[in-house]
């Protein structure tokens, strides 16, 4: 069924699912990758494989499930499935440590590569935070989105974008890898700095006074009028602004908490130390 012919969506059609086998044979890739290097790091944390399980999870409901099915049709719906990507399976992954383990895990010529120059130069703080800080309005305010509409492996490519650039920025901001990083303190300052750019983007959105992605014209389902088009951009543009904020002040939560602990710590190191000296 051409997407031009598809019915309107309706909450009866909540628990329809849209399974790819490509994008399964990745999903299941990527969980015996992890679980046989776990395997291989007898120390590995069990709560950075619960948070690579889970990101996958996520995953999997974003692409495979009605939000999956849906995502080509309805902006709004893309802009769901794009947060779920990116402000919460990508967030997930950085938890897990990928890097970390794979380092752990891997053999001498994987490690010389975790530590060469790209790299080090992709896991830079700066890097992670540019690649956010282009990445959401090129690919939501510019032709990429009506070229990903009108070809499928765009999309795809797309998705795996939102999950890299995620994980690159997120890995900064938690601060759990090997590698160059940022002051505690100033971790909520990089998360809080890209805030802008989902409200300028999802405002954008919101405010805008024609269709921006012409290709929804032939993707929309049967009966939508160009002003049902327009309004549901509109009601993306809304989720990307308001949700997008929200996720990224809830992500500052447990980066808040982690700073607080270690200056709990470090000042009661600090303390034993003056005390230990007489001073």
């Amino acid at each position: 069924m051409s997407s031009a012919t598809r019915p309107q969506f309706s909450w009866h059609d909540w628990n329809e699912w849209h399974l790819g086998l490509l994008p399964l044979l990745l999903l299941l890739g990527a969980l015996i990758a992890y679980l046989v290097a776990v395997q291989r790091a007898p120390t590995w944390s069990r709560r950075r494989t619960v948070a690579f399980v889970a990101g996958l999870v996520v995953t999997f409901l974003a692409t495979q499930s009605v939000i999956g099915r849906y995502d080509m049709e309805y902006f709004s719906d893309h802009m769901i499935q794009h947060l779920m990507l990116i402000m919460v399976a990508a967030p997930l992954f950085a938890l897990s440590a990928p890097l970390d383990l794979a380092y752990a895990a891997g053999s001498f010529r994987l490690r010389a590569f975790l530590d060469g120059r790209l790299m080090t130069l992709v896991t830079q703080p700066l890097f992670g935070f540019a690649a956010y800080f282009v990445f959401i309005p090129v690919s939501h305010l510019t032709g990429l989105f009506n070229l990903m509409l009108e070809h499928e492996w765009v999309h795809h490519l797309e998705q795996i974008g939102f999950l890299l650039v995620g994980y690159l920025f997120f890995r900064v901001a938690f601060g759990l890898e090997r590698g160059a990083t940022v002051h505690r303190g100033l971790r909520l300052v990089f998360v809080m700095a890209a805030v802008p750019v989902d409200t300028f983007t999802g405002l954008a959105l919101a405010m805008s006074s024609h269709t921006p992605f012409p290709a929804y014209r032939a993707m929309a389902p049967q009966g939508s009028s160009a002003a049902d088009i327009l309004t549901n951009v509109h009601f993306g543009g809304a989720i990307m602004w308001i949700g997008g904020d929200a996720l990224m002040l809830l992500a500052c939560i447990p980066i808040a908490v982690a700073w607080v602990k270690w200056e709990t710590v470090h000042t009661r190191e600090l303390d034993a130390l003056l005390d230990a000296q007489g001073i």
